[in-house]
């Protein structure tokens, strides 16, 4: 009975021990609210096999299949089984809305779509590597990816803003700083001075840079205050702007097929940037948005700060190894490469500041009025169409309403829904 005992016990003392030493399971971390990620998948000792699937741009996947194989020979203790799907930005939460248990546990999106992924409970809160992502990126792909003081992403381009650009013929780079100066030369040259007012994109510009302020309500309805004494002087300062014999507005098309010719400076982004360097030639140059006059001040145009994102699917069965990649795909030297092979600019601030991408004259212009760009997390569809009624009055010269009486309804209609 005793060498029984001692057989029973001696068991139970070894199966105690194999339990303990047990790796744990990488598909029980679905909590997107979880701080503590490490404690439900372990990644150091190797030896593990993880399946992922990661959604990218159709231009993005030979560079996304280089990246992912630098990847696994960055961690050769484990073995990463990674598949690609092709799935734009654009495209991404409504894609993954369809169904998101068969979505990517790794997926590029735009940061205007955030807040429809969070409200999903769509993205694994990133709480691997926090610090690091934060201060290795630009503050406004920070802002960008973070809602409810959480951050929710990882930042991976910081393209998607506009700025000016201009004809070096015409105008100098003190000119550009103030748009009085802008209208002066360009009116005493004959030329135009584009910008396309009625999108609610661009109108923004005059209201942010004086303070103005979109926000959301608890109920999660679109608020806006450009219809305040501040707003009603920037809704003046755009009458002017718009009245003034040089001012021009239109789309892409216009911008590219006048800059260089009939247009000395327009406000655009960096998807014209190949199209207007060609027309321009040695005369090619590209500055912040300029100063604006507000009640006889100076007052900053302001802009919409665009970011593309990686995210991390909260129905991912291995946590810790999507977010290993998407911190590995966001990096400085992959977006230094990202920079190199489709001139995108870089969030990581390292990568942001080197000559290669300082020598870019747009992306040096982007970078530049990045310091006055502001995320679009709390502008919702209900802003745009009142605005681009607004930014279209202006643009027609239609004056049967007085400033304050187009912004007020223009307010009502955003606020209403």
């Amino acid at each position: 009975m005793k060498k029984l005992i001692a057989i029973v016990l001696t068991l139970v003392m070894v199966l105690g021990l194999a339990s303990g030493c047990k790796k744990a399971d990488s598909g029980t971390a679905t909590d997107t609210g979880s701080t503590d990620t490490e404690s439900t998948e372990t990644t150091t000792g190797g030896g593990e096999t993880y399946d992922l699937k990661v959604w990218g741009a159709q231009e993005e996947q030979t560079l996304l299949a280089e990246m992912v194989e630098a990847f696994k020979a960055a961690h050769p203790e484990n073995t990463y089984n990674i598949e690609l799907g092709v799935v734009g930005e654009p495209d991404c939460f409504k894609t993954y809305s369809e169904d998101p248990e068969a979505a990517a546990d790794v997926f590029w999106f735009a940061n205007d779509q955030l807040r429809d992924f969070v409200n999903a409970g769509g993205l694994y809160e990133v709480t691997r590597n926090k610090d690091d992502i934060v201060s290795r990126n630009l503050p406004g792909s920070i802002e960008g990816a973070t809602m409810n003081d959480k951050l929710y992403a990882y930042p991976a381009t910081a393209d998607n803003g506009y700025f000016l650009y201009y004809d070096k013929s015409v105008l100098s780079e003190e000119d550009v700083q103030s748009l009085d100066t802008i209208l002066e030369k360009s009116n005493a040259a004959g030329k135009k001075v584009f910008m396309d007012v009625s999108n609610g994109w661009y109108i923004a510009s005059f209201f942010l840079g004086n303070g103005g302020k979109l926000t959301l309500s608890a109920d999660g309805k679109q608020e806006c205050d450009f219809n305040n004494a501040a707003g009603v002087a920037v809704g003046e300062a755009i009458k002017k702007f718009t009245a003034d014999p040089a001012f021009l507005t239109g789309d892409d098309d216009v911008l590219k097929g006048g800059i260089g010719g009939t247009i000395s400076a327009g406000v655009s982004g960096t998807w014209n940037a190949e199209a207007v360097a060609s027309a321009l030639g040695d005369n090619y140059a590209a500055a912040k948005l300029p100063t604006f006059t507000v009640d006889g001040k100076q007052v900053q145009m302001a802009s919409f700060g665009g970011y593309k994102l990686v995210g991390v699917n909260s129905l991912t069965k291995a946590p810790v190894a999507a977010m290993d990649l998407a911190d590995f795909l966001t990096n400085e030297e992959n977006q230094i490469k990202r920079f190199e092979a489709r001139k995108i600019g870089p969030s990581n601030i390292k990568a942001s500041e080197s000559d290669a991408v300082k020598a870019d004259v747009a992306l040096a212009a982007l970078a530049a009025q990045s310091a006055y760009a502001l995320p679009q997390n709390d502008v919702i569809a209900s802003y745009w169409t009142p605005a681009e009624a607004f930014g279209t009055a202006m643009e027609t010269k239609d004056y049967s309403k007085d400033v304050q009486t187009l912004l007020n309804e223009m307010v009502a209609q955003i606020q209403e829904g």
